[in-house]
């Protein structure tokens, strides 16, 4: 049955993925991001979706799109909470914590801002969506603050699964390994692409599973049980 998608940072990156990928199966599908170049760029690639002008930690601007989503489509069905931002911070430097308001708000307070408001406005969709990362789960060094809002995100998504259980709505949370994106051009290390994401995220959606876990995240809640401190080690300093 064709479902009405909402993806927020729908525009580049693993969002754009998800959005192709629920378009190429059929779906109805809704993005938002902030800039209008790679907004207007994604419409003149995909037509048929909804892409809207939005900034996520922005109330107002949150919900002109949840009233844009509901006079195009009259309802939603998935919501995926993409939109954030992986920022570095050290803290033995005095500006350890410039602009940390803005981190928390884009990467925990919006999406769970935002997942309130569409439940208040469509009490039972048949699945939310959050990307978190691996990070969630071992934070990294270089990034303190990321792991902490990520790992809030993981928290906040396995709170709510048992929450909405009764309504038969999935939780799902997505840990991408790095992923071939605009962020992550300047990595060297082997990457998935976001098709590669993507489909592996649609498979955990269809399969109902709590969580999708691309490519090496596979495994890595297997040796965060057998090999805790290596396996941190390891990860933290990726």
């Amino acid at each position: 049955m064709k479902q009405v998608v909402l993806i927020t940072g729908g525009t580049m990156g693993i969002g754009q993925g998800l959005a192709e990928a629920f378009l190429a199966q059929g779906d109805e599908v809704a993005v938002c991001g902030r800039s209008a170049e790679a907004l207007e760029a994604f419409t003149r690639a995909h037509p048929q979706a909804l892409a809207i002008k939005a900034d996520v930690t922005k109330s107002l601007d949150r919900a002109a799109m949840l009233e844009a989503v509901a006079n195009r489509f009259g309802r939603l069905d998935v919501l995926v909470n993409n939109a954030g931002r992986f920022v570095e911070r050290d803290f033995l430097r005095s500006d350890a914590a410039k602009d940390l308001e803005d981190e928390i708000t884009l990467n925990l307070t919006a999406p769970i801002q935002l997942t309130a408001e569409v439940l208040e406005r469509w009490p039972k969709p048949a699945a939310l969506i959050f990307v978190t990362s691996g990070f969630a789960l071992v934070s990294p060094t270089r990034a303190p603050t990321y792991g902490a809002v990520k790992a809030g995100l993981h928290g906040f998504a396995e709170g709510l699964r048992r929450q909405l259980a009764p309504n038969g709505t999935h939780v799902l949370e997505l840990l991408p390994t790095t992923t071939d994106t605009p962020g992550t051009a300047h990595e060297t290390r082997k990457k998935m692409t976001t098709t590669e994401v993507a489909a592996v995220t649609l498979k955990a959606l269809a399969r109902h599973r709590d969580m999708a876990l691309p490519g090496p995240m596979k495994m890595l809640p297997t040796l965060l049980r057998i090999a805790p401190n290596a396996t941190k080690r390891m990860v933290a300093d990726i």
